[in-house]
């Protein structure tokens, strides 16, 4: 059973400090979460300085500022901090990853010895930047928010054709809305888009609690992104969006939980259940004193716990043939 990996996003939710983004990793590690994930951009190869914010960007910051850029700037990582985080992460024992948004940052990441190359959803569409990406990693995700079918398709196809192995992408279905709204999540697209394109599928989840991330696993799902904050309440673009430490530690649980409980897919009895099969079944027994001769009938027979004699699936076999012995009522018949 191959096991799901577990991406905790912790994005831009560090604030661009670098002790919030240690905080970070620490609760990423203590959840069990197998990589913690972070953006690398600047800001002025991400966008231009007349770009606004998005709206869940100016609900969640609620300030008069807004120029997307300028939020940006304050929350961009330097290349010594994703050094020192790279460092941090080896020394809590988890992964670390990291998005990158423009071609400097690709080039950077991979200087860095990163071997997956995460795309999200905003850069679908950038084919220079899909052709950059098959190039630099031999492993890519893909996240889909706000595409169509067709979208997700051509972007597939780019990659592939700049080098990217089909077996080496697996696309997380994704809504880029923060939080999104449970009627917005259609979560059996993710089913979809593993059928039409014959890919490995994954679920990136801006929703609000862990229930749609955990169904995604039961649904099939190899790879769960998820944001995580050390306090919702923090001020930044993503916070309000983002699981609280219990929260992620309570997804992992549920996730490895889910794991177990899919199991292989051949109906057998389980290890744990085989103990009850003699117990909780049902055999043939005498419903009164038969005598040794006597014919059984569905007037001197009856069906009762436990199953340790003939199972009453033989029942049509035992009608009519002569009772081997004397029987007590209650009594389980044996041939």
């Amino acid at each position: 059973m191959n096991k799901v990996l577990i991406i905790a996003e912790a994005g831009v939710n560090h604030n661009g400090d670098i002790n919030i983004a240690k905080k970070l990793i620490d609760v990423a590690a203590e959840a069990g979460a197998d990589y913690v994930k972070f953006q690398t951009f600047k800001a002025d190869k991400l966008v231009n300085k007349s770009a606004q914010k998005a709206d869940y960007q100016k609900a969640n910051l609620q300030d008069t500022d807004n120029s997307q850029f300028a939020m940006l700037k304050k929350l961009e990582l330097t290349e010594k901090m994703h050094e020192e985080i790279l460092v941090y992460c080896k020394k809590k024992g988890i992964n670390f990853l990291s998005t990158p948004f423009d071609s400097d940052s690709i080039t950077f990441l991979k200087t860095l010895g990163v071997g997956i190359g995460k795309i999200p959803s905003g850069e679908i569409t950038n084919l220079p930047y899909l052709q950059q990406m098959a190039q630099a990693f031999p492993d890519l995700i893909v996240s889909t928010g706000m595409c169509t079918m067709d979208e997700v398709k051509d972007a597939i196809d780019a990659l592939i054709t700049a080098g990217a192995k089909k077996n080496n992408i697996t696309v997380l279905h994704c809504n880029t809305e923060y939080p999104t709204p449970m009627k917005d999540v259609n979560l059996k697209a993710m089913l979809n888009i593993g059928a039409e394109l014959g890919i490995k599928i994954g679920y990136s989840d801006h929703t609000l609690g862990i229930e749609v991330p955990v169904a995604a696993v039961a649904l099939g799902a190899i790879i769960i992104e998820k944001h995580f904050t050390l306090d919702r309440a923090m001020k930044g673009p993503d916070h309000a969006a983002s699981l609280e430490p219990g929260e992620l530690k309570e997804m992992v649980k549920s996730i490895r939980n889910i794991e177990l409980a899919l199991g292989e897919g051949f109906k057998t009895p389980s290890e744990s259940e085989i103990k009850n099969i003699a117990i909780i079944r049902k055999s043939i027994v005498a419903d009164r004193d038969i005598a040794k001769g006597e014919i059984f009938t569905k007037e001197n027979l009856a069906v009762k716990r436990p199953g340790t004699g003939i199972s009453p699936m033989d029942w049509e076999k035992v009608i009519g043939t002569a009772a081997n012995r004397d029987y007590k009522s209650d009594e389980i018949i044996s041939l």
